[in-house]
């Protein structure tokens, strides 16, 4: 069965946000429709205020839109209440912060299990969890080192580690290469495509063209409405057409 004939992981339907209201009214996202299928990894794009991560925010339920539904997984997480979407958020969505939002206090296995721990995982066993996801992100030596004792990259996967431990059927990231050198950051790119192609969807958003390239689809946004998108087989041209624009 083809990606397209599954039902979307992720599906937004008429998706608003509005900032502000009369003269300091800021439309952030106008009229968003997306599906984002299992399988899928979908690169987002588009100029500094175009809407990039208020759509990523509020599709991992970070934020709340004017108008319009979000669907993850056939459950609309606009109608959830406070405990349903924190336990969604928890099974189903990694996310990828742009700032990492480590927990100072936390080492970076502790960190990545916490959201384990707290869906009922035993300590044992979102350890464990915990050590193999750093363990691909080759930073199994820092699992007991706190985010203050790590560089900016380092943080930055532990973050992406933390996103990806457990069976999460969608995967967020803002600028997830953003504090990695061009190596480190297609090794990671790699893990996310994995992930994807393990059966999971993903969402990404991006400014670098040659990281949007391991993506399967670029959304390019323009003043928080979708202004084209491509898919990878014909992805190339368009993105050096596109990024000259950005």
């Amino acid at each position: 069965m083809s990606t397209q004939q599954q039902q979307p992981v992720l599906s937004l339907r008429n998706l608003t946000r509005v900032h502000g209201s009369g003269a300091t009214e800021v439309h952030a996202l106008r009229g968003i429709d997306l599906d984002v299928h299992p399988g899928e990894l979908v690169a987002v794009m588009g100029p500094s205020g175009s809407g990039k991560s208020t759509l990523l925010t509020i599709a991992g339920g970070l934020d709340n839109p004017t108008s319009g539904q979000v669907f993850v997984e056939g459950t609309d997480i606009t109608a959830l209440g406070i405990k349903g979407l924190a336990a969604l958020r928890r099974r189903s969505i990694g996310y990828v912060f742009q700032d990492y939002n480590l927990i100072p206090a936390l080492t970076a296995a502790e960190n990545v299990a916490l959201p384990r721990e707290l869906d009922g995982i035993s300590a044992r066993k979102a350890r464990a969890e915990a050590l193999a996801a750093l363990a691909e992100m080759d930073l199994g030596q820092l699992a007991d080192r706190f985010p203050d004792e790590m560089s900016g990259g380092q943080q930055q996967r532990v973050a992406i580690a933390r996103a990806l431990v457990g069976d999460r059927r969608l995967v967020l990231a803002d600028e997830p290469t953003g504090a990695l050198d061009s190596e480190t950051g297609e090794s990671v790119l790699a893990l996310l495509r994995s992930r994807c192609d393990a059966g999971a969807a993903g969402v990404m958003v991006t400014h670098e063209p040659r990281f949007a390239a391991w993506a399967d689809r670029v959304v390019f946004l323009r003043d928080g409405a979708v202004v084209d998108q491509t898919i990878r087989s014909d992805a190339d041209s368009l993105l050096a057409g596109r990024a000259a624009q950005l």
